[in-house]
């Protein structure tokens, strides 16, 4: 699968790795703008904000699909505030970690890493400690349909490095999905299942200065 598909799932603007988000477009810069939300939507986002805020370990399986129908597999975990790791399956040879207010993206295949800012990712928006969609984000679409609810939100002031849809199941509220629009309009889309809540993960989970990496890397310990 092509690699500048797969960092659409967590990164916003990443100049080094010639990620999707780069660049701007003016119809997608036009396009998007802050939405006039009706009393049900700001009820609509509170309950998003309560049930994210109150998230604080997740384990699922993910399903990747870019725009041009790629598709890769993998686990996710999710230790809120500040800590994540997406583990792709074989053959895919990438795992991307979140954690000390850094994003961590590893090829193990061309021996590469990169490290940036954990908030300079549309992910680091959910693992904040307080996740607020106001202030420096931006909401301009909220939707409903087919018992789901979507919020679609950009970095205030920064509409055209992309937007990042949230999807949730409404009852109960759950998050299912989430799609990223990058600067060009390209869209990836990343789904959830077979949940699990409230478990404990092992602090080198998230740990990017594990010895095996660096081992992997060349770099002596």
């Amino acid at each position: 699968m092509d690699r500048r598909t797969l960092l659409a799932l967590s990164a916003a603007a990443l100049p080094a790795l010639g990620a999707p988000w780069l660049g701007t477009r003016p119809a997608l810069a036009q396009a998007a703008g802050p939405a006039t939300l009706s009393e049900r939507d700001r009820a609509d986002i509170g309950r998003a904000e309560a049930w994210l805020g109150a998230l604080r370990t997740l384990k699922a399986r993910f399903l990747q699909i870019a725009q041009n129908g790629a598709a890769a597999e993998g686990t996710a975990w999710i230790q809120r505030p500040g800590r994540m790791r997406f583990e792709y399956d074989p053959p895919e040879p990438l795992l991307l970690v979140a954690s000390y207010g850094q994003f961590f993206y590893f090829d193990r295949e061309l021996k590469q890493a990169t490290t940036l800012p954990l908030s300079a990712t549309p992910l680091g928006m959910l693992l904040r400690d307080q996740v607020r969609l106001s202030g420096d984000v931006t909401v301009s679409r909220v939707e409903r349909g087919g018992g789901l609810l979507r919020i679609t939100l950009f970095r205030t002031g920064q509409a055209a490095e992309g937007r990042l849809t949230l999807v949730f199941s409404e009852a109960p509220m759950e998050l299912r999905q989430w799609a990223v629009v990058d600067a060009q309009g390209q869209e990836t889309r990343v789904t959830l299942t077979q949940a699990e809540y409230g478990g404990r993960f092992p602090a080198i989970l998230f740990d990017f200065n594990d010895p095996r990496f660096r081992e992997e890397l060349g770099i002596p310990n």
